[in-house]
């Protein structure tokens, strides 16, 4: 119970405790990124992970929320960042974030000393936290819990600003993960090899660039002017997840 009240109060005071993509926009993250690894990776994580796919495998972070065991994840999905500041002057969460969490997980994957059922949740932490990280709501500037106090409607639905990053656009286009996962287009080998160059903090800070954009909700009536406007970065920041999530992998397990 103690337990449960603290995750409360944290939800009240952080960025946001909301979902990033919703599930259909983490597993196309992760069929993309499978589709990008090399043969002795993707052999190494079928047997890491029994065999599940790392798109059935994205949605774990989420799925363990119900579970009070795992409370003290609860602020690894989300960083605050204000305007004007960089991550290295930000005043950091004592519980971690985002940020922290990821250059953590990759450091403890790359250095092989993890047992077999820790490594494997550290996949899974990592394959859904690099989604979240390109979700432009995740990187927040503190004042609004990540879009989740700003009340929207979507189509005349009641909804607030971050569900309509997360799941509302993806879910109106009516794709199933994989259908969404093959529309993103295959970039080439130059592009992939550009987006790989990247790293962790490059990535919150294209996130907060879209800030301006994402903000523009006019009288908070959303509906296809908004998603037409949007809806390309939704799209484009799924395929860079999973393009930057292949690289990690496969550095990982080469």
């Amino acid at each position: 119970m103690k337990r449960t009240i603290i995750f409360s109060i944290v939800c009240l005071t952080a960025s946001v405790c909301s979902y990033a993509w919703g599930p259909t926009g983490h597993r196309a993250t992760a069929l993309v990124a499978e589709k990008h690894l090399t043969k002795k990776a993707k052999k190494a994580l079928e047997q890491l992970l029994g065999g599940q796919s790392l798109a059935m495998a994205s949605t774990w972070m989420d799925d363990i929320r119900s579970d009070s065991t795992f409370d003290y994840m609860a602020d690894w999905h989300w960083v605050t960042i204000q305007d004007g500041e960089s991550y290295e002057q930000s005043t950091k969460n004592p519980n971690g974030d985002v940020i922290q969490t990821l250059e953590r997980v990759i450091q403890e994957l790359k250095s092989g000393k993890l047992s077999a059922a820790d490594q494997a949740q550290r996949v899974k932490i990592l394959i859904h936290l690099v989604g979240d990280l390109h979700m432009p709501l995740h990187v927040g500037g503190g004042a609004d819990r990540g879009g989740n106090d700003i009340r929207v409607t979507w189509f005349r639905t009641d909804s607030n600003l971050h569900r309509v990053w997360d799941s509302d656009m993806i879910d109106d286009t009516r794709l199933s993960f994989t259908e969404l996962a093959e529309s993103l287009g295959k970039p080439d080998a130059t592009a992939i090899q550009k987006l790989q160059s990247t790293g962790v903090r490059d990535w919150a800070k294209e996130s907060m660039g879209y800030r301006a954009q994402v903000y523009e909700y006019g009288d908070g009536r959303l509906g296809y002017k908004y998603s037409y406007k949007n809806l390309p970065t939704v799209r484009t920041r799924i395929l860079e997840a999973g393009i930057r999530l292949a690289g990690i992998l496969n550095e990982i397990y080469k």
